[in-house]
C-alpha cells in the first residue's frame, strides 16, 4: 500500500531571485496584468531569449509569411512534381 507521501503531487519549482528590485516589478507587473508572478517572469525570459538569439515568436513569423506568400502552396503537388520512384536495392 503506497503511503500519504506518494500519491500527493508534487510541488511546482520555484525561481528564487535575490535581486529586491527584480522581485518589486515581476510583483507590479504581475498585480497590474493580473497574472502570476511565474507567469510574468516566463513572458519576459522567452522575450529577452528571442530578442538575443534573433529567433522572432512564432506568431510574428506566421503573420510574416503569410504577408509574404498570400497565395496558398499545394504541398502535395509540389512533393508529386519532385517525386522520384526508388528502384530498391540492388540484390
Amino acid at each position: 500500500m503506497l503511503s500519504e507521501r506518494y500519491t500527493t503531487p508534487m510541488a511546482e519549482p520555484q525561481l528564487s531571485v535575490r535581486s529586491s528590485r527584480a522581485r518589486e516589478l515581476a510583483h507590479r507587473l504581475a498585480r497590474r496584468e493580473r497574472r502570476t508572478v511565474a507567469d510574468v517572469v516566463e513572458r519576459a525570459l522567452e522575450a529577452y531569449e528571442a530578442s538575443q538569439t534573433g529567433r522572432e515568436p512564432a506568431a510574428e513569423f506566421y503573420a510574416r509569411l503569410a504577408k509574404d506568400h498570400a497565395a496558398d502552396v499545394d504541398l502535395e503537388a509540389e512533393l508529386r512534381q519532385h517525386r522520384q520512384v526508388h528502384t530498391g536495392p540492388d540484390l
